[in-house]
């Protein structure tokens, strides 16, 4: 996976954030992971939810559909955004493709079904 990959119509990034930033956004490609600048301190899950809210209005989508599913407490994280609405002129600049229309994508077809 590269830092991004759609599951069926879930969005799929790997991120390596910054907190404590003197101003908060995307930073493009850091390794296999793209870089996202966070303004609050990573105390009392503040960095988190500023992140969550960040890509939830890149994305436009609500707060509910964006989720840390991986490396809640530290700078590596994984997260999933549900259906994104619309991809940010940063993703698409940064070489991410929209979601294969009525494709699964290989991450979500079960192992027997894999091209060979």
């Amino acid at each position: 996976m590269s830092w991004f990959a759609w599951r069926n119509d879930h969005l799929v990034l790997k991120l390596r954030v910054q907190p404590r930033a003197r101003q908060a956004g995307v930073d493009g490609l850091h390794g296999d992971r793209l870089r996202v600048r966070i303004g609050a301190p990573p105390v009392d899950d503040k960095a988190n939810t500023e992140l969550l809210g960040l890509l939830a209005q890149d994305f436009d989508l609500p707060r509910r559909a964006v989720a840390i599913a991986q490396g809640g407490h530290g700078q590596q994280k994984t997260v999933t955004l549900q259906s994104p609405r619309r991809l940010p002129g940063w993703f698409t600049g940064l070489g991410g493709l929209p979601c294969p229309a009525g494709e699964p994508s290989l991450d979500s077809l079960p192992r027997s079904s894999l091209p060979t």
